[in-house]
């Protein structure tokens, strides 16, 4: 998938044990030590194959091996190329949810992204108002019933996406409604998932 300057590329989590292993070898400890932190083995699972595809697909453009991509994180755990460690401005960002992946690449500008499973949602309702900026909010309640569960997806994935791209909590960006710095895209990236990519303005 491709948004103008920005790379998007779509991956699946469980993956034969073959794959697993090539993928899950290329971790750093710091990223082994937070995989152990999911209680399900699966979950385990699936964030280390992100995270093994994050580092193939940046050691791609960097010519170099996956081994010796050196990551750092921000305040709220966005994950960046440790500074002076490589000759292009690579920005990046991944998300997941479910068995899919999301992973956006683009140089010299940040971005965020985010990808949710769309399920019913029995407290769709009062979580909205926690989450939602003021125009997300509107938007939401304007909708039908029975295109609530699409509606908040997609409203979710919106604001997560700006949140990431900042670097910023959640609570945080919710707060501010004022999106002009950033551009913002919604899609399908596979049935039963949607996505949005926010994207800093030139």
């Amino acid at each position: 998938m491709q948004f103008a300057e920005v790379e998007i590329v779509a991956a699946r989590l469980d993956v034969d044990q073959g794959v697993e292993h090539a993928l899950t070898a290329w971790l750093s400890d710091a990223e082994r030590q937070r995989a152990c932190r999911f209680r399900l083995a699966r979950d385990r699972r699936r964030y280390a194959v992100a995270r093994g595809c994050l580092r193939q697909l940046l050691a791609d453009r960097l010519c170099t091996h996956p081994r010796s991509v050196q990551l750092c994180c921000g305040a709220h755990g966005k994950p960046r190329l440790v500074p002076g460690s490589a000759a292009v401005d690579w920005r990046f960002n991944v998300s997941h949810s479910g068995n899919l992946a999301l992973l956006a690449f683009c140089r010299g500008r940040e971005l965020g992204i985010d990808v949710e499973q769309v399920h019913a949602l029995q407290d769709a309702d009062a979580i909205a108002p926690m989450i939602f900026p003021p125009r997300e909010l509107a938007a939401f309640f304007s909708l039908a019933p029975h295109d609530r569960a699409l509606g908040f997806f997609g409203g979710w994935t919106r604001t997560e996406a700006i949140a990431k791209a900042r670097g910023v909590g959640l609570q945080r960006a919710s707060a501010c409604d004022d999106d002009s710095g950033w551009r913002l895209h919604s899609f399908s990236p596979a049935p039963g998932y949607v996505a949005a990519l926010a994207v800093e303005r030139t």
